[in-house]
C-alpha cells in the first residue's frame, strides 16, 4: 500500500464524475459528492453501507475490492448497482487506494454507462448529420454490430433474461432462459409469456396476470424482487426461481419490463432437506430427553422397588445363578410361567454386568406382527417398504455394546430365526434396503414361557439358534412352589400399590395371609400384584380385603383346594375351549378370544397350535 498518500476528501466536491470515499473495514461511506448522491437517488450517502447498493453482485464487488488492494487501482463494468430508490444502475466503477496505512480508504468513482451511451449516441448522430449518406451507412453497420454484441452479452449471461412489452408480449429471451425453461425463442417471442411459464402456483391454483409482480413492474412503475416463485417448463415440470422485474422506459415512456431470474430449485431442495434434518435432530433430541427422563423415573420409582423378593431355596438359587452369569458375556435363556419375573431377572443380570452403563434393550417378540419382525430387529432404510419414511435402526443395532432382551423369543417367525442367528454369529447386521454391513457387539438374554426343546422337536424353533442362546439356562420357579415367599411379596406389593394410589397402607391379617399362601396363583407374581392392588382399592378400613378369581372376599381359614399341575393344565385347556366357543372360534379383534383372556393374539394362536386344538373342539 502507498505510504502517506494525500487525502482526497477535499477534492471529491470538485470531481466531475460521481465519487465517494469508502471505509472498507466498516463498509461505511465516509464522504460522497453531490453527483454520487444524484446517481444513487438519495439526499446523502455519508454514513450508509455500500454493500447493500451492489444488489446481487456483492461477491463480485468484494473480488473487485481485493483487486484494488493488490494493484492499488482497478476498474470494472461487471458490477450492477442499485439506487436507494430501487433502480438498477449500470456503471463503470474505478477504484484506487487512498488514506493512510493506519486508516486505508477506497476512492470509488462511477461512470453511468447509460448516460455515456446516450451522449455517445448524440455525438454520433450530430456527426452523422454532418457526414452525409456514407456516414449513415457506417452508422447502420455500427448499430447492427452493437445489437449483435448486446445479443452476445445477453446470451453469455448465466441468469435467465427476458423482456415483455406493455401488452405482456415477449420481446426477447436469452439463451440461459431458453435452457432453463425448455422453450425456444420461437415459442415465446410475441407470445404472452405469463400464460406459458407463470400461469399456476405450485399448489395448482391459477395465477392471474393481474396479480403477477412482473406485470406490476410496468403497470405501477416499480421494481419487484421475488425470492420464491415457480416458473413452468415446456415439459410441465416446475422450477423454483428468484427474479427481479424492472420497468423499461423509452424517452421517459414506460414500454415494458425486463426480468432477470435464477433457477434455485437445487438450492431450495437443499435448504428443505436441511430444515427437515434439523427438525429430525430436534425431534430426536426431544425424544432422547423424554426417554432419558422415562428411564430415570423407571429406575427410581420401579426397579428400585422391584428387587427380587424372597428367601425360599428357589429364590436363593436364582440369585446365585444371576451372580454367576452376570459378570460374563454369556447368552442366557430364562424360562418360566407368565408372571414369574423373567424380565426382572434379565434386568438384574444386565444391571450387574459390565454393560450396565448402556440401557437394556427390551424387545417383546410377540408384540410385533410377523411382517415387521425383520424391520424391528435389523432396522431399515427409507424406501425399503411402503411405510418406511425414514431410516431406522433395529433393536440389534441399538443394543450394540449393551444387552438385548428377547422376551417371548419363541414368537419369532421361523424364517427370521436363521437371519437372527447369522447376525449374532457374524456379529454384524444389514438393514432392510441397505447393502452396508454394520458391526455389532451384543449380549443376548432370551425369555419364554414355552418348552423350547418341545418347540425344536415340533419344528417351530431352530435347533442351532436354541443351542446358541441356551448357554446358561435359568428357570423362574412358579409362586405356588415357593409359598414361603408370598408374605414378603404381598407386603412389598401392598406398599408399592398404596404409594401408587396415594392411600394409607392397610394391615394384612393372619387369615388373609393364610388365604394368599393357600391359593395356587396360576398367574404367579403378576396375579398376586393385581389382587393386592385391587384389595388396596376396595379396602376402606384398616384391614386388607382381597378378592380371588371367584370375586368373593376371602376369609381367614378358607384355604383354596390344592390342585396338581395336570389338573391346572386341564382347567386351562377347558377355559380356552370355553372362550373359543363363546367367540365362535374368533381369536383376534376386540371381541375375540385373545381379548377376553387378556392375551396377545399371536400367543393364543401358538397355544392353540401347541395343544393341537381343532375347530371340532369348540363346536
Amino acid at each position: 500500500m502507498p505510504q502517506d498518500l494525500p487525502s482526497p476528501d477535499s477534492l471529491l466536491a470538485l470531481a466531475p464524475v460521481p465519487a465517494l470515499l469508502l471505509d472498507p473495514a466498516r463498509d461505511e461511506i465516509v464522504e460522497a459528492n453531490a453527483a454520487a448522491c444524484t446517481l444513487f437517488e438519495t439526499g446523502t450517502l455519508v454514513g450508509r453501507r455500500f454493500l447493500p447498493l451492489t444488489g446481487l453482485d456483492k461477491a463480485r464487488f468484494l473480488v473487485f475490492a481485493d483487486e484494488i488492494a493488490h494493484r492499488s487501482s482497478a476498474w470494472s463494468r461487471d458490477i450492477s448497482l442499485k439506487g436507494c430508490a430501487g433502480g438498477v444502475l449500470a456503471c463503470e466503477i474505478r477504484g484506487q487506494i487512498a488514506g493512510t496505512p493506519q486508516a486505508p480508504r477506497l476512492l470509488l468513482s462511477f461512470i453511468d454507462l447509460a448516460e455515456m451511451e446516450r451522449r455517445t449516441a448524440q455525438a454520433e448522430a450530430a456527426r452523422l448529420q454532418r457526414a452525409g449518406i456514407h456516414e449513415w451507412q457506417r452508422a447502420q453497420g455500427f448499430f447492427s454490430e452493437l445489437e449483435r454484441q448486446n445479443q452476445l452479452i445477453l446470451n453469455a449471461a448465466g441468469e435467465g433474461i427476458y423482456g415483455v412489452n406493455a401488452d405482456g408480449k415477449t420481446t426477447f429471451v436469452n439463451r440461459a432462459a431458453q435452457e432453463m425453461l425448455g422453450w425456444s425463442a420461437e415459442d415465446l417471442l410475441g407470445e404472452d409469456i405469463h400464460a406459458r411459464i407463470h400461469h399456476h402456483h405450485l399448489n395448482g391454483e391459477v395465477y392471474p396476470s393481474r396479480d403477477c409482480p412482473i406485470y406490476r413492474s410496468f403497470r405501477y412503475e416499480q421494481v419487484n424482487r421475488i425470492e420464491d416463485e415457480v416458473f413452468w417448463r415446456k415439459d410441465g415440470r416446475p422450477i423454483r426461481v428468484e427474479y427481479v422485474s424492472t420497468p423499461i422506459y423509452d424517452q421517459k415512456i414506460l414500454v415494458g419490463a425486463v426480468v432477470i431470474f435464477r433457477d434455485i430449485t437445487e438450492r431450495w431442495e437443499a435448504e428443505r432437506r436441511l430444515r427437515e434434518a434439523l427438525a429430525e435432530v430436534a425431534d430426536l433430541r426431544d425424544r432422547l430427553e423424554q426417554e432419558n427422563a422415562y428411564l430415570q423415573e423407571e429406575i427410581t420409582s420401579e426397579r428400585a422397588h422391584h428387587d427380587i423378593i424372597g428367601t425360599s431355596p428357589p429364590v436363593r438359587h436364582l440369585l446365585a445363578q444371576i451372580a454367576l452369569v452376570a459378570g460374563t458375556d454369556t447368552n442366557v435363556v430364562i424360562t418360566g410361567e407368565p408372571g414369574t419375573g423373567k424380565a426382572l431377572v434379565a434386568s438384574a443380570i444386565h444391571g450387574q454386568s459390565g454393560r450396565r452403563r448402556r440401557p437394556l434393550v427390551h424387545f417383546r417378540c410377540g408384540a410385533v406382527s410377523p411382517e415387521m419382525i425383520e424391520s424391528e430387529l435389523f432396522g431399515h432404510m427409507r424406501g425399503a417398504f411402503a411405510s418406511a419414511l425414514r431410516d431406522k435402526p433395529g433393536k440389534l443395532e441399538l443394543a450394540h455394546g449393551s444387552t438385548l432382551f428377547l422376551d417371548d423369543v419363541a414368537e419369532i417367525p421361523l424364517e427370521q430365526q436363521g437371519r437372527l442367528l447369522n447376525a449374532l454369529t457374524e456379529r454384524s447386521i444389514t438393514r432392510m434396503g441397505d447393502s452396508r454391513a454394520r458391526d455389532i457387539d451384543v449380549r443376548v438374554i432370551a425369555a419364554t414361557d414355552r418348552d423350547l426343546q418341545r418347540e425344536v422337536a415340533a419344528g417351530r424353533f431352530r435347533e442351532d439358534l436354541y443351542f446358541y442362546l441356551n448357554v446358561f439356562p435359568i428357570f423362574c420357579t412358579p409362586l405356588r412352589d415357593r409359598p414361603t415367599d408370598i408374605p414378603l411379596l404381598a407386603t412389598h406389593l401392598l406398599r408399592i400399590a398404596c404409594k401408587k394410589l396415594n392411600r394409607p397402607e392397610p394391615v394384612i391379617t393372619k387369615g388373609t395371609m393364610q388365604t394368599l399362601c393357600a391359593y395356587p396363583w396360576p398367574g404367579n407374581v403378576r396375579e398376586l400384584g393385581n389382587v393386592i392392588e385391587r384389595g388396596a382399592i376396595v379396602s376402606t378400613g384398616h384391614k386388607l380385603i382381597v378378592e380371588m378369581q371367584s370375586g368373593v372376599p376371602a376369609r381367614a381359614g378358607t384355604a383354596a383346594p390344592i390342585l396338581t399341575e395336570a389338573e391346572i393344565e386341564e382347567m386351562r385347556v377347558a377355559n380356552l375351549i370355553a372362550c373359543l366357543r363363546e367367540t365362535g372360534g374368533k381369536v383376534s379383534g376386540p371381541d375375540g378370544a385373545a381379548a377376553l383372556l387378556g392375551m396377545r393374539p399371536t400367543t393364543l394362536y401358538s397355544r392353540i397350535k401347541a395343544l393341537g386344538l381343532t375347530e371340532a373342539a369348540w363346536r
